[in-house]
């Protein structure tokens, strides 16, 4: 009996023990890792307005090529929040991905005719698409960059499956077909606490404005 006491003790304690450390494990993905990324972005988006203010006229719009993990843009959806502001770095790996959101190599870059798809985190390591499903069809997407700024009117919502990537293809879904538009994809993990989809935002430019010329009047004054 006192050996089937103490090996039940045993078990308890190594139950107690590894609940602790998934409780832990669990408060790391969901509080320290938007920590570490709010920090990185935030860092990243300091860095690249450096860089604006120290740019002259005859400077490009873009520092090409563009690094892996270094912003070169920013992001603002009114929809999330008038100080809704976050850096839109080069790359979708996990690294580019926890300093803000990423921009999917060899697409289009904002402006250009084609289509300028970014990717960003629902859930933990800063979380920059958390509320993406409250956007609707008709709101206003803006991207800043060092010369200009970018207005996108949301045209389409709609998920997939994870392998259907043509979403991101110049003219979306059409393999081979020739880009005409100016177009800007906004994707992530749906539902929020999950991967099994993909939630899909397309958008069209509506509005390209010199950065001397103030702000876009549909932008407003936060952030």
């Amino acid at each position: 009996m006192n050996a089937a006491r103490r090996t039940a003790g045993v078990v308890g304690e190594l139950l107690i023990t590894a609940g602790v450390i998934v409780l832990l494990f669990v408060g790391y993905q969901l509080v320290w890792t938007n920590v570490q990324a709010d920090r990185a972005a935030s860092a990243q988006s300091n860095a690249l307005e450096k860089r604006w203010a120290e740019r002259t006229p005859k400077d490009p719009e873009f520092d090409l090529p563009l690094k892996n993990g270094e912003a070169f843009a920013l992001l603002r959806i009114p929809r999330l929040g008038d100080n809704y502001r976050v850096p839109i770095v080069e790359g979708v790996s996990l690294e580019a991905l926890a300093r803000g959101v990423g921009h999917y190599p060899k697409t289009a870059l904002p402006g250009q005719i084609g289509n300028f798809s970014v990717a960003g985190h629902r859930a933990t390591n800063g979380e920059p698409f958390a509320y993406l499903d409250q956007v609707d069809v008709g709101d206003d997407v803006f991207v800043e960059t060092g010369t200009t700024w970018y207005t996108y009117e949301v045209i389409k919502e709609y998920i997939v499956e994870p392998t259907q990537v043509g979403v991101i293809l110049p003219v979306p879904n059409e393999p081979g077909a020739v880009p005409r538009r100016r177009l800007m994809t906004l994707t992530t993990c749906n539902p929020r606490w999950d991967s099994y989809e993909r939630l899909i935002f397309h958008a069209k430019l509506v509005d390209e404005r010199p950065k001397s010329e103030g702000r876009p009047p549909t932008l407003g004054g936060g952030g």
